[in-house]
């Protein structure tokens, strides 16, 4: 197939994805995105960087990467002896006074010019006038459940400017149920103590990763994600994976909810391209997600800002809403502390809109014949079916337009409807959806009614 026909097609998969998990996506980014957008080193760039700055590191990178065998954390851990020996000497002039505090690891001080390079790299970009201001402004507008990275520069913080930043190990804190939030798991620039990047650092993280992975879990399963800035083959992404792969993907089943999305300058000129890939997460292990390859990023945005709410809210408010909301159902209702309307909260439970008209953001409507008729989302079909995701249930229909000519998610008609809110739609199906299904898949004859 063509690109044009490619891209039209992962387009419409990222679309479904959306529509039937009716949440925003989750982006995870990696150093791909800060080398594009403010031109920081790679892994192998920044040692040499720092081989380069400090006089007491008197051979070549390759020297190092020959002895500790191209390990870059044990590299940049005898990095960390050289520069600490170098602030107690001659270059004590470069650092803050406080970092010769006895309560400083000795690794702070390369940990410090890490942070000055990339913040320093940061400044130098004007977000608003640079050769991918379009492709940003794209991302912005994606308006992320939260964004995940391993990077330590402040890039995100600068396109989601809203957002709260969560460093390091405090990720395992955070709310679940929390909205707009910036997890940097490997550090910050804003806090070079944070920075994971020595040997030291990675064994740490590598004890606490499993509180982190379970934090996570919850977003693997329930939101759309989309890892962007890694190589096909990064550790990073092989070690998140690897503690989950068992959970959401017990028969190494596709999972329809995970992209990652791999830059390419040549994909245009490729005839065929991958939709899946099969990921080795170790000890025979392996993990199927689905794969994007991409020469640019904007129209991968402008797919995933599709769902995106027409009016924008501020991510303060929003979060703010829900920690009252859930201190007030965790602590005051408990207690019984106020006096409560127990039949608005029962309506609350039971109505979608009520919650919404409660703060004031909806008016009750006319709508419940409709949710009546069309009660199901692709989601709730597919548990019907006892599928395990939404993606088998548009393979169905996929089948059905091939075997009946009739797309179902074309119009409204007595198996669908959409429903329109602004530039935003949300797709509902009626019991006659769910009786074709079962026909469908159970090989049964069928007949379309339009």
């Amino acid at each position: 197939m063509s690109f044009e026909q490619y891209q039209e097609e992962i387009i419409e998969d990222i679309k479904a994805c959306l529509e039937a998990l009716q949440v925003q996506p989750i982006l995870f980014m990696g150093a791909g995105i800060s080398q594009r957008y403010i031109n920081t080193p790679d892994w192998k760039s920044l040692l040499v960087h720092l081989a380069d700055t400090c006089p007491l590191i008197t051979r070549k990178y390759g020297y190092y990467s020959q002895t500790f065998n191209d390990d870059k954390p044990l590299i940049a851990s005898e990095f960390s002896d050289k520069y600490a020996e170098w602030a107690w000497d001659d270059g004590a002039d470069r650092y803050p006074s406080e970092f010769f505090e006895d309560k400083f690891d000795k690794s702070i001080y390369l940990k410090y010019e890490v942070a000055n390079l990339l913040n320093d790299l940061s400044r130098r970009i004007d977000l608003e006038n640079f050769e991918y201001t379009d492709e940003v402004k794209k991302l912005k507008k994606v308006r992320p459940h939260a964004v995940i990275t391993t990077n330590y520069d402040d890039l995100i913080e600068r396109i989601f400017e809203n957002y709260q930043t969560i460093v390091g190990h405090d990720v395992v804190t955070v709310n679940y149920t929390s909205y707009g939030e910036i997890m940097k798991i490997h550090g910050s620039s804003d806090n070079p103590e944070s920075i994971i990047i020595n040997n030291e650092d990675y064994q740490q993280f590598y004890k606490r990763k499993k509180y982190v992975s379970a934090k996570l879990l919850t977003y693997f399963v329930e939101h759309p994600l989309f890892f962007f800035g890694y190589s096909i083959n990064d550790e990073n992404i092989k070690s998140i994976l690897s503690d989950i792969d068992e959970i959401i993907s017990p028969n190494n089943e596709l999972i329809p909810n995970i992209y990652l999305v791999s830059f390419n300058k040549e994909c245009e000129k490729n005839g065929s391209h991958q939709k899946e890939l099969l990921i080795s997460v170790g000890e025979n292990k392996s993990i199927r997600i689905k794969v994007i390859y991409a020469n640019d990023f904007g129209w991968i945005y402008d797919a995933l800002s599709s769902n995106s709410p027409e009016i924008s809210v501020n991510p303060k408010l929003i979060r703010t809403l829900l920690a009252r909301t859930y201190t007030f159902a965790s602590q005051s209702l408990v207690k019984q502390e106020l006096p409560f309307d127990f039949e608005m909260l029962r309506n609350i439970a039971e109505k979608d809109n009520m919650l919404a008209k409660l703060y004031g953001i909806a008016e009750l409507n006319n709508g419940q014949a409709l949710n009546a008729n069309y009660p199901y989302t692709i989601s709730d079909l597919a548990k019907h079916l006892n599928m395990s995701y939404w993606y088998y249930v548009n393979k169905e229909f996929e089948k059905i337009k091939e075997e009946k000519d009739f797309d179902i998610k074309a119009s409204d008609n007595q198996y669908h409807v959409t429903i329109h809110a602004g530039k935003n739609c949300v797709h509902k199906y009626s019991p006659f959806a769910l009786e074709l299904l079962k026909k469908v898949i159970n090989n049964d004859d069928y007949e379309i009614i339009p």
